[in-house]
């Protein structure tokens, strides 16, 4: 039997990042799509981000995915949510910053809560698994099928670190016999709604994981069953990191004000961009 781990207020917590993207906007198989090209313009190692509850036009991935362009990988953030994701200002009234959650009344605190079930219950079932998998398995399809793609790679945040995972079970069937989905290598960072080990036991690819130590959605004895799972497959490279002191949502939505979050987010960026230089070259 799995164990679930679920989804809940550090969900929906964390820092909007400054800058400004440098990417471009396409339509490409039939999702809204930001895409950040390296110097080079070679797709040959392509990655799919795939977003958290705050999707694809939340700035911190957009970011992101410019830098893994910058290492040499041409990156793609699908809007696999079709315009519905959480607003952005839910980062600072429902959930803020912990110094500011620190100072809230205890009146604020109780409104803000209530709203988190009142949302996230009808969003999650709109974007069950269901809906959403058939969308992540068309798009990797349409990226295999870009002249110039050669291998391919997922990273997946939070409520999509789950459909990395997902993807890393490599090529399925559909009900005609056609292949679809199925990445080379993918990242997984403080995943959510995972299923331990039901997610994990199908994994055929390379799988790296960043885990935060204070994760209340993924404590330690859960990063401890994950880790047997992966460790029982002697010929998939694998690999989990725990960053201290860090919380869910950090390789994401880390407050750039402290500088060992800042470095803990920084250090799952290289996580990530050495996993893929390693297994989609």
């Amino acid at each position: 039997m799995s164990e679930n781990t679920g989804i809940g207020p550090c969900c929906l917590s964390g820092a909007i990042h400054s800058g400004s993207p440098s990417g471009r906007v396409e339509t490409i198989g039939g999702l809204e799509t930001y895409v950040a090209e390296p110097a080079s313009e070679s797709k040959a190692k392509s990655i799919v981000f795939l977003v958290d509850i705050f999707g694809w036009e939340l700035p911190n991935i957009r970011l992101l995915a410019d830098e893994y362009a910058r290492a040499g990988f041409y990156a793609y953030i699908p809007d696999i949510q079709s315009g519905d994701a959480i607003p952005l200002d839910f980062i600072q009234t429902v959930e803020p910053p912990l110094k500011v959650r620190e100072n809230l009344s205890l009146a604020t605190k109780a409104k803000n809560a209530a709203v988190i079930p009142t949302i996230m219950g009808p969003w999650m079932l709109k974007h069950r698994e269901a809906v959403t998998m058939p969308l992540v398995d068309g798009f990797v399809n349409t990226v295999r099928m870009i002249p110039g793609t050669n291998k391919i790679g997922a990273i997946g945040f939070c409520w999509g670190g789950r459909y990395a995972i997902l993807q890393a079970h490599g090529r399925s069937m559909d009900g005609e016999g056609t292949s679809i989905g199925g990445v080379d290598a993918a990242y997984a960072c403080h995943p959510s709604m995972i299923a331990i080990p039901g997610d994990f036991e199908p994994v055929t690819k390379p799988l790296s994981i960043a885990l935060g130590s204070k994760d209340s959605l993924t404590d330690p004895s859960s990063a401890g069953k994950i880790k047997e799972v992966l460790e029982a497959k002697k010929n998939v490279p694998h690999e989990i990191q725990i960053y201290e002191d860090q919380i869910h949502g950090f390789a994401l939505r880390s407050d750039w004000s402290s500088e060992k979050d800042k470095k803990a987010m920084d250090d799952a960026g290289k996580q990530g961009i050495a996993w893929f230089e390693k297994y989609l070259s």
